[in-house]
């Protein structure tokens, strides 16, 4: 299994950080946690054609998670012949819904869609690539998970638990992912949460929501909604990660220095390893040993 960080940034605008998306390569699947802003130029550069992907998990439907869903639907779609099956979607209550207004025959994409599957330039070059008129509309396969739901795969398996962030307004799902060669859970976005601590239990790599420096924001909306440093450290050794990958990091923390005293902060509640998430990082299922000293 490959852990590979699209996006670690939040929904403010960045050259250095794109909003939440991770990518794990398990067997012959390409499966992909959010799919936010900019995740997908991210997913060319970690050199993958969007064709590979197999699956695609959604927390939640904040933009900053799910923007980059419907470039991958399209794109994906037009660059296939009949061989490529249909992407497998799973997402909270609302997916399904958001994909048929981006896609259906009411969809905000309806005309581009008439006009790739009728025009002949479209047709023809669909035809150059293998393909077999007539030429069909996306049709992915979109499943809306609850919570303890489990999602079985070729090798692996997703479980899913309901996370604190803005209920009622949007459903929000942490996951988890196993497989024979280790274990994933991502909390999507969410405060502290006893639930998504349990469902993370020894799992090898955790990606958390690191949203803020705690202390410099009050009130129960953020302490309940949302996770600073040094929930996320609590979180980790609630559950015994063995790896915790700070993420959804916001600009007050890449400041020079400060990710430093964090780190020093959070390592004195949690004794796993702890990374600092960046953009097209790929984390190691185990901690990471010093290479030997060259000179």
């Amino acid at each position: 299994m490959k852990i590979t960080l699209l996006g670690t940034g939040t929904p403010v605008p960045s050259g250095r950080r794109m909003s939440a998306g991770y990518m794990l390569e398990v067997g012959e699947d390409l499966i992909l946690f959010d799919h936010g802003p900019g995740c997908f130029q991210r997913l060319l550069e970690a050199g993958k054609w969007p064709t590979q992907v197999s699956h695609l998990f959604l927390s939640h439907l904040h933009y900053d998670h799910c923007l980059d869903y419907v470039r991958l639907l399209l794109t994906r779609w037009d660059q296939s012949d009949d061989n490529v099956p249909e992407l497998s979607v799973f997402g909270p209550a609302g997916t399904a819904a958001m994909t048929e207004r981006l896609i259906g025959p009411e969809g905000a994409f309806t005309l581009d869609l008439e006009a790739r599957t009728r025009h002949e330039l479209s047709t023809q070059t669909y035809q150059l690539r293998g393909g077999v008129m007539p030429r069909e509309r996306p049709a992915p396969a979109v499943s809306e998970v609850s919570s303890g739901e489990a999602i079985a795969g070729t090798g692996w398996q997703v479980r899913s638990v309901a996370v604190p962030h803005v209920q009622p307004y949007l459903e929000c799902l942490g996951y988890r992912l196993d497989s024979d060669d280790g274990s994933f859970a991502f909390s999507g976005d969410c405060g502290p949460s006893n639930a998504f601590a349990r469902l993370a239990e020894g799992v090898d790599v955790m990606v958390h929501m690191c949203h803020y420096i705690s202390g410099t924001v009050t009130g129960a909306a953020w302490e309940e909604s949302v996770a600073g440093h040094l929930e996320v450290a609590r979180i980790a050794a609630e559950a015994g990660a063995g790896t915790l990958v700070a993420s959804h990091i916001a600009s007050q923390m890449d400041a020079p220095g400060i990710k430093e005293r964090l780190t020093a902060e959070m390592a004195a509640i949690y004794d796993g390893n702890i990374i600092w998430g960046e953009d097209l990082m790929t984390i190691p299922l185990a901690g990471s040993t010093p290479a030997a000293h060259i000179g």
